[in-house]
């Protein structure tokens, strides 16, 4: 069992299970019973996402130097109680089952998926 970190709307694959949204917003233009049918998502998880500000911030970000500024500002967000909490469940979720997080951005490289995955292994996340 583990949880995979994937782009949202792109094929899901074979063992993925529950697919979890840790996006900001719902994609534009689709209804949302179309959500999941469309390998959008299954549930939405938000509090696992940047904050607005910090979204604009990321897709702003040209160099190194602010990628790592929005790292750091993504982790310190990311370090409140509740988001911690949720980290350890689906951290806790992936030793017994199959699941993905993911995001939109087509450079998991220049997207909060790519720390997300870091702070999932920190919290014990069994990672595909």
């Amino acid at each position: 069992m583990a949880v995979s970190v994937v782009r949202l709307g792109t094929p899901r694959g074979l063992d993925e299970g529950l697919r979890i949204g840790t996006v900001r917003r719902p994609p534009r233009g689709v209804p949302k019973k179309e959500f999941a049918s469309r390998d959008f998502y299954d549930a939405w998880l938000p509090e696992l996402a940047p904050s607005a500000e910090l979204v604009s911030f990321a897709l702003a970000a040209e160099t190194d130097a602010q990628w790592a500024t929005f790292t750091r500002r993504y982790r310190k967000e990311m370090s409140t109680p509740t988001a911690r909490h949720l980290l350890d469940l689906v951290a806790a979720l992936s030793r017994d089952s199959d699941m993905a997080v993911g995001c939109y951005c087509e450079d998991e490289t220049r997207c909060h998926r790519s720390v997300l995955r870091e702070l999932l292994a920190e919290h014990g996340a069994e990672l595909a």
